[in-house]
C-alpha cells in the first residue's frame, strides 16, 4: 500500500504565537472519503467542524505528524541567523516532517502548499533537506486544490488554535495575533506601556512591534 501525504501551515503571519506545520499522510484511496467528509482548505471550514474533522482523521486510516515553530526560531530565521529566511526555516521543518514518516510509510507523493511565490525553488529547498527520495507537487494554493493538503491546513490550524487559547491564560486575551486585528494592536500598545520589550510570545523582528517600538 502506497500513501500520498500533504502539508501546510497555520501561523505564517501573526506578530504574536507560533506557526505550526502539519502533515496528514492516507491511502491514495482515501482522497474520495476525505472529500465526502468535508475536509478543505480550512479557510472555508468553521472552527467547530475543524476540531471535528481533525479528530476523526486516525479513525479513518490516516496518520497526522505536526511540528511547532516557536517564535524565538523565527526571529531568528527573518535575521538570517539560523537559516536564509523564513522560507528555508519552514523548508527544514517540513523536510523534517517527510524524513520522520518516510522511515516507516511508503510515501509515494508529497503534496505541499508553497511559501514561496516561486513554488520550484520551495521544492529545491526541500529536496536538498530529505534523506528518502519523495516525490514532491509543490503549488501555491495547493490547500484549495488538493484535499489532502487541505486536510493539513485543518490540522494546522486546529492546534495552533489551542496553544493560542493555552497562551491566552497566560497573557490575557490578545486575539488572534495577527497585527491585522484591533485586539492584537490594543494588547501590543498596553503591553508596551508597561514593559520595555514584546513578551516572548512575539515576533520581535515583525515591523508591527518595531514601529510600535520606534525603531
Amino acid at each position: 500500500m502506497s500513501f500520498i501525504a500533504g502539508i501546510d501551515e497555520a501561523g505564517r503571519g501573526p506578530m504574536i504565537g507560533p506557526m505550526v506545520i502539519a502533515m496528514v499522510y492516507c491511502p491514495r484511496e482515501k482522497l474520495k472519503l476525505l472529500a465526502s467528509l468535508g475536509f478543505k482548505d480550512s479557510k472555508k471550514v468553521a472552527p467547530s467542524t475543524r476540531r471535528r474533522l481533525a479528530k476523526i482523521l486516525p479513525s479513518i486510516g490516516c496518520g497526522v505528524e505536526k511540528v511547532v515553530v516557536e517564535p524565538h526560531l523565527i526571529d531568528c530565521a527573518v535575521r538570517g541567523e539560523c537559516y536564509q529566511n523564513l522560507n528555508y526555516l519552514e523548508a527544514a521543518m517540513v523536510a523534517g516532517l517527510i524524513n520522520k514518516v518516510a522511515q516507516s510509510i511508503p510515501l509515494e507523493t508529497v503534496y505541499i502548499d508553497s511559501p514561496d511565490p516561486v513554488p520550484d525553488r520551495y521544492a529545491e529547498a526541500v529536496k536538498s533537506l530529505l534523506k528518502i527520495p519523495v516525490r514532491l507537487v509543490v503549488e501555491n494554493y495547493a490547500d484549495e486544490n488538493y484535499v489532502i493538503v487541505g486536510a493539513a491546513s485543518i490540522v494546522a490550524k486546529v492546534e495552533r488554535d489551542s496553544i493560542i487559547e493555552e497562551l491566552k491564560k497566560t497573557y490575557g486575551d490578545f486575539g488572534s495575533g495577527y497585527p491585522s486585528d484591533p485586539k492584537t494592536k490594543r494588547f501590543a500598545v498596553e503591553w508596551l506601556k508597561k514593559n520595555p520589550e514584546p513578551p516572548p510570545i512575539a515576533r520581535k523582528e515583525w515591523d508591527s512591534w518595531k514601529k510600535l517600538l520606534g525603531k
